[in-house]
Order: structure tokens, then sequence, then C-alpha cells
């Protein structure tokens, strides 16, 4: 069905080549052509410029300048694939609301930005017709990560086992060059001769933070400061390994707390043996 263009603009537009899903029943009836009522059926369609744009299908167009708010939102809505009271409900507002503003009858204010929230378009391009509709998929999730100053120097330090760890005494070198087979670095400088465990079990894993679960490695420093508060390697009498715990202090006693409430805290005695301070954890993958 072939209907004029307005006058000064020669060209005749048919309408049934546009027929789709772009205006419901309801909606062609008050399509206008130049001020003057024209007469169903419309098939479905909608003409977004009469001047300076082509007659173009919601969301392929290519000039939004001129579209009004309303036909911005009707093009919103259907890019994700809404009807009006689904709309509604994801922005919070009545349907009535959402009929309004599709008809032209309100203006939107404060729910422009619900609605492109809610459609997955750009709040200025709804309320302006301003960029594109949509952000490209490849910007729509932004980075959680970045990059990191990278450490001037390493420090290579032996991997040992409890039993070693719980042997460790005072030497000039306890860890002499090939004392070990197994070697990690860390950007960590030791204050004085440092190894790395393997931590066993899970009476250090925790549902916050610090968690240190079974399968981590922790370089431990045996010259850094002690104090309560810090994870420390200790051995107990009666025990040929160390153990790895929390050093914590309540009435001038200091006690080995796991971070594990399901395992108990043990007190530090006179012979328990701070052998040094975790001053790294680390979690391999792979």
């Amino acid at each position: 069905m072939l209907f004029p263009n307005p006058p000064r603009h020669g060209a005749l537009v048919n309408f049934e080549l546009f027929s789709g899903s772009l205006l419901g029943a309801e909606e062609g009836n008050e399509v206008l052509v130049d001020t003057v009522h024209a007469a169903p059926p419309y098939g479905n369609t909608h003409i977004l410029v009469y001047g300076n744009a082509d007659l173009q299908g919601y969301g392929s167009t290519r000039n939004t300048r001129c579209m009004e708010f309303k036909d911005r939102l009707k093009a919103a809505r259907r890019h994700a694939k809404l009807n009006q009271g689904e709309l509604a409900v994801r922005a919070g507002i009545t349907q009535t609301s959402i009929s309004d503003l599709e008809r032209g009858k309100s203006k939107a204010t404060a729910h422009v930005a619900k609605l492109a929230d809610a459609c997955g378009v750009r709040a200025l391009w709804l309320s302006d017709g301003k960029g594109e509709m949509t952000v490209a998929s490849n910007q729509s999730e932004p980075s959680n990560v970045a990059i990191i100053a990278q450490p001037e120097q390493m420090h290579r330090y032996p991997v040992v086992s409890w039993v070693t760890a719980g042997a460790w005494s005072e030497a000039v070198q306890p860890f002499p060059d090939g004392f070990s087979d197994r070697y990690d670095i860390s950007d960590y400088k030791a204050k004085g001769p440092a190894f790395w465990l393997e931590v066993k079990g899970d009476s250090m894993t925790s549902t916050s933070a610090p968690s240190i679960p079974e399968g981590s490695q922790i370089l431990v420093d045996t010259e850094a400061d002690v104090r309560p508060g810090k994870l420390v390697i200790a051995k107990l009498s009666g025990s040929n390994e160390a153990t790895f715990k929390k050093l914590v202090e309540d009435g001038g006693i200091r006690y080995l707390k796991p971070l594990n409430p399901a395992y108990p805290t043990v007190q530090c005695s006179d012979d328990c043996k701070i052998i040094g301070v975790v001053v790294r954890s680390l979690t391999k993958f792979a």
C-alpha cells in the first residue's frame, strides 16, 4: 500500500514493505501524515524522520538524532525483547507510565537511567539520541585485573619438610647451597635464613581472610619480628615437626591459634620455640 510522503519531498512510502513488529495495532491509529490522519492499515510501521533520513527499522537506525524519545524507548524495549509489562517490572515503574512514554503523553525525566539499564542501551542515547544505541560487546565488562610493577630483584629460598623445619637451629648457614633439590623465588628479601614450607591439613583454612589452604606454600623468615597477631612456625615439646599457627596473647600468656575454629588453641609454654614468621603465602594452581 502506498502513502504519499509529506509535501515538498515527493516520495511515496510503501508501508507494506516495512511490515514487521515496529508498532502495535493500537499505536497505528495515531500515525499522521503531514498532520492529516491517514487511514489504516499501516502494517506495523512508523515514519521516523520526514525530511532528512530514510525510513528505518528499529534497532538498526543510522540517524537517531531526529527520533523522538518515545520512538527511542520503543526501539530500546524491542532491542531487549520485552513487552511493556516486563519493562515496567524491570525498571520499577508502572506499565501505564511505559505506555504514556511510548505514546508521547508524558516526558521521561528521572526514569531514563532505569529504563536504559533495563533495556541494555546507553542512557545518553535514550534521553538525547546521542551516540550509539548500545555499548560494543568488548567494552561491556570492565577488566578486573591490572598490571602491577615487577620487582627489580628476586630471591631464591629452599623448599623444606616440616621435620627439617622443626629441627632448624641457629646455624650460620643452616641451608647451604645444594641442601634442597627444590627452590622457589620471591620478591621478599629475608632478614635472615628463610625457607618455604608446603601447608598440610586445613587447620589454617578460614572462611575469612587470611586463609591459607592445604597445598599452599608459605615463606618463613627466621629473623623477622615475632609479635602477637603474626602467623608463625613453632615447635612444641614432644614433637619432631614444626606447626603453623597464629600467635596470640591473652593476659600475658601466649597461645598458638589455628585459623580454623574446628581446631583447638594451644598454649605456647616456655618450651615452645618460635622458629620464624610467615611473610608470604603462595597458592599454585598447576
